[in-house]
């Protein structure tokens, strides 16, 4: 693990840690290895968010189609003092902020502003694995909440598990981790009961999680936001491919793949593919590997899970948590979830 101190008058409020570095960098090698040379072909969504990628779904966030931000935002807009009083047992208890794929925190200022008002200072901890994403958004939140402190890992969450539990260990204020838009639903369901775990084992009875989970809801709706008409998601989606060209010198022709996302109503879940135009080989030379293409043929690069709320409150029960509170939008699209830890 490096510390790598930010120079400035923000210098005393800003730590930035990288952890497990070149082990990160060797996982992303191995799991395109293991993922194009598997029946059928996949690649782990959390590689979507290099620095343009990041970028790319800030823009994604923006787009009409996609109701999953705007949901969200309307709930802390509304309840973001609320989920504060809640989570410190109506503000009795001091928090610390943790947010897991922290990217712009845009949403988080809510929440932050809704802890400012109840406490004189704030620590804030976000986990990223792009530390460009983190260094960007840690400096505009300083510049805007003078009481505010940053402690940031650039890590992927298994990586940053123990050196959170051990952060937490020194920490009298409580935790209130934030697990926000739809990225429980990057996990199907067995992956979710394990991450939530692990989690769990990370955090101190009374430690709280705010969870987000889309709702389930008409194929037509959840398409559509998975596939914008600008075409912004089709070009996230393909920007893996493009890394895999960046980072491990393969020759992924982009306008050879379209991209794919479909509702399986069955399975609760949006589908988002990569899928090849044509016959084709792709050479990643970092690997010595030549992976074949058949026409039509689908790169599996993310399922979206939806859930019902009986099924988030289940997901709790099993995971260590108890359900305090559900707040939906308007719309009853979109849920937060206030889990505390038993």
């Amino acid at each position: 693990m490096t510390t790598q101190p930010t120079a400035g008058r923000e210098e005393e409020r800003l730590r930035i840690e990288t952890v497990a570095r070149e082990q990160a960098r060797e996982s992303f090698a191995d799991d395109v290895r293991q993922g194009l040379t598997r029946e059928p072909k996949s690649l782990p969504p959390k590689y979507f968010y290099d620095e343009l990628g990041s970028h790319l779904f800030d823009a994604i966030c923006l787009l009409p189609e996609y109701y999953l931000t705007r949901a969200e935002r309307e709930i802390f807009e509304t309840h973001a003092s609320d989920i504060f009083a809640a989570a410190s047992d109506g503000g009795t208890a001091a928090l610390t902020l943790v947010e897991l794929g922290s990217g712009s925190a845009n949403k988080t200022r809510l929440l932050i502003e809704a802890a400012l008002a109840r406490q004189p200072g704030l620590t804030y901890v976000p986990v990223d694995i792009s530390r460009a994403a983190l260094e960007t958004s840690a400096r505009s939140l300083l510049q805007s909440y003078p009481a505010l402190s940053v402690e940031a890992f650039a890590s992927d969450y298994d990586s940053a598990f123990p050196v959170l539990r051990a952060r937490l260990a020194e920490d009298e204020a409580r935790a209130l981790v934030l697990f926000l838009g739809s990225n429980v639903g990057n996990f199907d369901p067995a992956e979710a009961r394990a991450f939530l775990r692990r989690l769990r084992a990370a955090l101190r009875p009374g430690d709280c999680l705010l969870m987000g989970a889309d709702l389930k809801k008409d194929a037509a709706t959840l398409e559509a936001a998975y596939d914008d008409a600008l075409g912004v998601t089709a070009a996230f989606n393909l920007n893996l491919l493009a890394r895999i060209n960046r980072e491990l010198r393969a020759d992924f022709r982009l306008r050879d793949f379209r991209h794919v996302a479909v509702y399986n109503e069955r399975a609760g879940r949006v589908e988002i593919y990569a899928e090849s135009a044509r016959e084709q080989t792709v050479r990643v030379r970092a690997l010595d590997l030549a992976v074949g293409f058949a026409r039509g043929e689908r790169l599996h690069t993310e399922n979206s899970y939806k859930y019902d709320l009986a099924e988030i409150l289940r997901l709790a029960e099993e995971t260590g948590f108890r359900s305090a509170n559900t707040w939906l939008d308007e719309g009853e699209r979109f849920s937060s979830n206030l889990l505390v830890a038993a």
